[in-house]
């Protein structure tokens, strides 16, 4: 018997490519569950202060870590694969000959509802509504040629990093200024009660949060995910990730531009945050940051990217292409495990948990997604939510389970 050499087909080609976006999506998964379980963990964190029980050397390193490497970057990164993945949605209604804007509304009318039931109940800070609302743009945008939907992304960050320039001047010009540390620590003790009491209180403490997180996504998120989601879709459109080797160049550019530049930004932020929060300094640490930390998102992607394209990152694509798979459903299971861990719906642990345990839940949390994640895929074709969205997208029901492999 002689052995043959087979080259890969236009199928396992597309089946590979699809495996590293999902691969790609499940370490900016695992980015994300970094940010989130600090807010999680503590009604002190965002709010200016951190809490006075947790100030030792370590506690200190793990927030300046967390702030300098993952805040602000990782939601970029999720917010460019929803672009980018929009285009291979497209393609996909295009084949089935099928109204792509129906099916796209239908999607996003369903990541409004479980955004809205996300953040009421588990997590104020959800960024599901906020997708779906710039989903819209989106759809009205599908048609734009790469080139300036690329403009109108850089105008986006540049705009929002000139809002908090001019913001940082105003306030400079009007004596800098601060927080209000006595209040600000009021409120903060007062909310972590609420997290600790009964859901009823739990959701009521969310509903008090609701109005300064809104306000955080519409003027800092908000516009950073559409230019980023606009990014996406020109990816998309060129088909960037159809075979990442060709864009070798590329990626290396990325790496060296993002790292540097990035990490020099995110240290200023984190030390603007962290020793000078609602100060003019951190005003404009923030505006710096807006157009930094698509280079430093950028910068891990394509060090991603290159690592699964070669024989032995393979074996990482493997471990998180299925955590990418079921991202929504790992999102919201995130805010579920957390929820029961820190706040009145369980454990109401909110507080109590120093900085580096709570890095080590996290770790501890998304390796169980990933061996659950692979697990469930090995027996259903989608995550659970994934099944839900799927079927509401498509206004049919999805197969359940996987078919038996001869």
């Amino acid at each position: 018997m002689t052995g043959t050499m087979t080259q890969p087909t236009a199928a396992s080609a597309a089946v590979r490519r699809i495996a590293d976006i999902d691969a790609l999506r499940g370490f900016a998964l695992f980015g994300i569950l970094m940010v989130n379980i600090t807010y999680l963990a503590s009604a002190y964190h965002g709010t200016g202060l951190e809490d006075p029980g947790f100030d030792s050397p370590a506690d200190r390193a793990v927030r300046f870590l967390v702030a300098m490497l993952f805040e602000a970057k990782f939601y970029l990164l999720f917010s460019f694969l929803f672009g980018y993945s929009f285009t291979l949605q497209m393609k996909s209604a295009e084949r089935g000959g099928v109204r792509f804007a129906h099916r796209f509304l239908r999607r996003l009318a369903a990541l409004f509802a479980l955004g809205a039931f996300h953040a009421i109940v588990l997590f104020p800070g959800d960024i599901l509504t906020t997708y779906a609302l710039l989903g819209l743009i989106l759809l009205i945008a599908r048609r734009g040629r790469p080139r300036k939907v690329v403009r109108i992304a850089v105008v986006l960050f540049t705009v929002t990093a000139a809002g908090y320039l001019l913001l940082g001047l105003a306030q400079h010009a009007a004596g800098d200024g601060g927080i209000d540390s006595a209040s600000v620590a009021a409120h903060a003790q007062q909310t972590t009660g609420a997290l600790r009491g009964s859901p009823g209180s739990v959701i009521g403490a969310h509903f008090k949060q609701l109005p300064d997180v809104a306000f955080m996504l519409i003027f800092f998120q908000a516009p950073a995910a559409l230019a980023a989601f606009l990014l996406g879709l020109a990816a998309g459109k060129h088909e960037v990730l159809a075979d990442v080797t060709r864009h070798e160049r590329l990626l290396r550019r990325l790496q060296w531009v993002g790292f540097p530049i990035g990490l020099a930004s995110g240290v200023a932020y984190a030390h603007a945050s962290l020793e000078h929060p609602g100060s003019a300094y951190q005003l404009f640490a923030l505006g710096a940051d807006v157009v930094t930390a698509p280079l430093l998102a950028a910068a891990y992607a394509a060090t991603v990217l290159r690592l699964i394209s070669t024989g032995r990152g393979r074996r990482l694509a493997a471990v998180l292409a299925p955590a990418g798979r079921m991202s929504l459903t790992n999102y919201l299971a995130q805010s579920l495990v957390c929820a029961l861990l820190f706040t009145g719906f369980g454990a109401a642990l909110v507080g109590r948990v120093p900085p580096p345990l709570v890095t080590g839940i996290a770790l501890g949390l998304f390796a169980c997604q990933v061996v659950a994640s692979r697990w469930w895929l090995c027996r259903h074709p989608y995550g659970p939510v994934e099944w839900l969205l799927r079927a509401v997208t498509n206004a049919a029901r999805p197969s359940w389970r996987s078919r038996e492999r001869g």
